[in-house]
C-alpha cells in the first residue's frame, strides 16, 4: 500500500502545481488588462443555425507583435485575415486562418480605425481611415499609399479641418465611395470613382444625430438600386439611406450598440460594442446575426433574440463573458467569425468556429 500512497501523493502534488501555475497565469493576464474569457472551449454560443465555439489563443502574437485597439478587419482573396490597429509598431497585421502571422506593416496611423477591402479591376486595395490624422488613405495590401483624402475645403460644414474624423468608408459597385464622419460632425462625404469630391449630406441638419454614421455597408437590392445601411452605434439602430442622403427607414437593435455590419449571403453580422453603451462602459458586448429581412436570429454570447406580438424586438444584452467591446467582424468561407475589439486590454482578435 505504501507505493500506491506515495504515487497518489505525487499525482496530487503534480495536480496542485499544475493548477497553481494555471491560476498564476490567469492572474498575470488579468493584471495586465486582458479580458477574462470564461466560456469553456466546448461552450456553444449563439442560437438556431448560427452557433459557434471560441478557438482558444487564435491570433495571439505576443509582445513582439502588439496591438492596441483592434478596430478594422478584412479578408483578402487568399483567405488572409487583415487587422487594422492603432498600435504604430505594426498598424496592419496579416494572419493566415490558423492565426499565424503572414506579414505586418504600418507605423504612421496613430488613429487607425476603419478598414475596407475593395477590388478595383484585378487588384485588391485597402481604404483606411485615421481619426488623429483626419484622413482617408488608399493603399496596396502591403502598405504602399496610393492616395489620401483630407477634408475638402469647400463643404461649408466645418469651421476647421480637425473637426473631421472619418470612421469608415462604404463603396458602390461603380467605384464611388462614401466617407462616414462618425467621430466628427456626423456628415457623409460622397466621392466619385475618380476620387473627386461630389457632395456632402447628413449631419444634424440632415437628421443624423450624434453619435451617428459609424460603420456600415452598401446594400444592393435585387432591382440593382443601392442604398447605405449605417450602424448608428449609440442610437441602437441601423439606418438606411438612399445614396443621396434621403432617409429610407431604421432597424431598431435595442440594448445593442452596432459598430459594423457585414453581409454574407442572405445574412448580416453586426458587432455590438456593448449592451447599452455608453451608459454601461463595463459591459461586454455581443454579435448579432440578422436574416435577409434584418430580423435578429442569433446573438453570439448574448441573450436569445425575442420579438413581441407586435413584431418589436425586445432589449438584448450579453450573456456569456466572452467578448470585450466587439468593434468589427468578418466571416470566412468556412463560416468562422473573426472579431476585433476596442478597449479590450490590448488583446488580439477572437476567432469563433461555426458548430
Amino acid at each position: 500500500m505504501l507505493p500506491a500512497a506515495r504515487g497518489s501523493r505525487s499525482r496530487s502534488r503534480r495536480s496542485f502545481l499544475r493548477h497553481s501555475l494555471q491560476a498564476a497565469a490567469a492572474a498575470s493576464a488579468a493584471s495586465i488588462g486582458f479580458p477574462e474569457v470564461r466560456a469553456a472551449e466546448s461552450a456553444v454560443l449563439g442560437h438556431g443555425a448560427f452557433r459557434y465555439r471560441v478557438v482558444p489563443g487564435w491570433g495571439d502574437l505576443g509582445p513582439s507583435t502588439p496591438v492596441n485597439d483592434c478596430h478594422g478587419l478584412a479578408i483578402d482573396r487568399e483567405g488572409h485575415v487583415l487587422l487594422f490597429t492603432n498600435e504604430t509598431k505594426n498598424n496592419v497585421l496579416v494572419y493566415d486562418r490558423k492565426g499565424r502571422l503572414v506579414h505586418k506593416w504600418g507605423t504612421h496611423f496613430p488613429g487607425a480605425h476603419g478598414m475596407s477591402l475593395v477590388t478595383e479591376g484585378n487588384r485588391e486595395v485597402l481604404y483606411l481611415t485615421d481619426l488623429q490624422r483626419h484622413q482617408v488613405f488608399k493603399t496596396t495590401l502591403d502598405g504602399t499609399i496610393l492616395r489620401e483624402w483630407s477634408l475638402p475645403p469647400d463643404t461649408g460644414k466645418y469651421s476647421k479641418p480637425d473637426e473631421y474624423r472619418p470612421s469608415w468608408t462604404l463603396h458602390l459597385p461603380n467605384g464611388d465611395f462614401f466617407a462616414l464622419d462618425g467621430y466628427g460632425r456626423d456628415h457623409i462625404l460622397h466621392y466619385g470613382a475618380d476620387g473627386e469630391f461630389k457632395r456632402i449630406f447628413g449631419g444634424a441638419e440632415g437628421g443624423i444625430v450624434h453619435w451617428g454614421p459609424y460603420g456600415g455597408m452598401v446594400d444592393v437590392a435585387r432591382s440593382g438600386e443601392a442604398s447605405l445601411l449605417i450602424a448608428m452605434s449609440d442610437q441602437q439602430h441601423l439606418l438606411r439611406l438612399a445614396t443621396d442622403g434621403r432617409a429610407l427607414g431604421t432597424v431598431p437593435l435595442p440594448g445593442g450598440n452596432p459598430r459594423q455590419i457585414r453581409r454574407v449571403g442572405d445574412h448580416h453580422f453586426v458587432a455590438h460594442l456593448g449592451d447599452n453603451w455608453p451608459k454601461y462602459r463595463d459591459c461586454r458586448g455581443f454579435v448579432s446575426v440578422l436574416d435577409a429581412t434584418l430580423r435578429v436570429v442569433s446573438n453570439v454570447a448574448g441573450t436569445a433574440p425575442e420579438y413581441g406580438p407586435d413584431g418589436t424586438l425586445r432589449p438584448m444584452a450579453h450573456r456569456e463573458e466572452v467578448f470585450r467591446h466587439p468593434h468589427d467582424i468578418v466571416v470566412d468561407s468556412e463560416g468562422s467569425l473573426y472579431v476585433a475589439q476596442f478597449a479590450s486590454g490590448r488583446t488580439h482578435p477572437i476567432k469563433l468556429e461555426r458548430v
